[in-house]
């Protein structure tokens, strides 16, 4: 029986109704760089989700492109941009937002649990405010966060109160923004441009695509000249439909919401089943598709020795384990058996 990884939803493969729409697009011929009918299509469909029929969307290949371009489009070479110091855009971009946007500074906030709040937002911007120091320009907020827990709606309204007050922009990582959907149960729109948000990456990779990310920009005017920027960094595909078609089946029926809730549900599964193990420290809240656990060291090498993969970002003995649109809970029930045996 071949193991369900839990080490990255990264590891899953495509949905059914993503890989339909996939397919759909490779009949006949269509119009290239976007003047398709599936990239209309989809783009409307973001409208209609997001409420907002001024909203401008770009398709591109992956994450660590939407967040460096998007946040390239928001400040210039001598601004920064406030974020968590656990933020994807910090640790693991190779430095993409500083390249692209040609040397904003990026400073770094040590709020709980993954979150920043507005305190530590407000202490960044008035850290300096001479000339020699880069001015505060961005606010990116990574929904849910790298931790795993994701911004409530009463952590966002005073986010964006000194957002205004310090007039930053508001960027939203949502490599997993179904996760949090679904885990608060409220409408994309009272996430992002309701609550603040100017331009938001959501997340297809991670929900059940075969690639590619959404950049959607609520003010349109913050999109000026977006598609050169695209082109300039290689991310304006010329067979657009494959990127793009792929959402049509994501956004129909709700099923990227359907994924994530799968996902949130196999993490609280697989949370509740850890912690019934004395052995075994969670670590933090499991409110998305993400699980930390603190283990035995010897319990871990056992585990990587039947094949099992994870990441130790946050300590070399604290395991991070992430659900997919397609874990089951039997695959759930697979590694506890064996974690358990890892542990006598």
């Amino acid at each position: 029986m071949s193991k369900r990884q839990f080490a990255s939803d990264n590891y899953a493969g495509t949905c059914p109704e993503a890989l339909e729409f996939f397919l759909k697009a490779n009949e006949g011929y269509a119009p290239s760089y976007g003047e398709d009918a599936y990239t209309e299509e989809a783009s409307n469909l973001f409208r209609e989700l997001f409420e907002n029929d001024r909203c401008e969307i770009f398709f591109v290949f992956n994450g660590t492109a939407a967040n460096s371009l998007a946040l390239a489009s928001l400040c210039q070479s001598y601004h920064s941009i406030i974020c968590h110091r656990l933020a994807h855009i910090e640790t693991d971009e190779c430095g993409g937002p500083e390249f692209f946007s040609n040397g904003s500074k990026i400073l770094l906030g040590d709020g709980r649990n993954g979150k920043l709040s507005a305190g530590d937002v407000e202490l960044l911007v008035k850290k300096r405010s001479d000339i020699h120091y880069p001015k505060p320009k961005v606010l990116s907020l990574t929904q849910s966060t790298e931790l795993g827990t994701v911004y409530h709606p009463d952590d966002l309204a005073p986010l964006q109160a000194v957002a205004q007050r310090y007039q930053l922009k508001i960027h939203m990582d949502g490599a997993r923004f179904a996760n949090a959907v679904a885990a608060l149960d409220r409408s994309p729109a009272d996430l992002t441009w309701r609550a603040g948000v100017d331009v938001l990456c959501f997340g297809g990779a991670k929900n059940g695509l075969p690639l590619g990310e959404a950049v959607i920009f609520f003010n349109p005017e913050l999109a000026e000249d977006f598609a050169y920027r695209c082109k300039q960094a290689g991310q304006l595909a010329s067979k657009m439909r494959f990127l793009a078609a792929p959402w049509i089946g994501l956004l129909k029926d709700q099923i990227w919401l359907r994924n994530a809730q799968n996902a949130n549900q196999c993490a609280r599964y697989l949370a509740d089943q850890i912690e019934a193990l004395p052995e075994v420290e969670l670590i933090g809240k499991t409110e998305a598709n993400a699980v930390f656990l603190q283990l035995p060291a010897a319990a871990m090498d056992q585990l990587r020795r039947r094949g099992w993969s994870f990441y130790t970002f946050i300590g070399p003995e604290t395991a991070r384990l992430m659900c997919s649109w397609n874990t089951k809970p039997e695959d759930v029930d697979h590694f506890v058996t064996e974690l358990k045996e890892c542990l006598i």
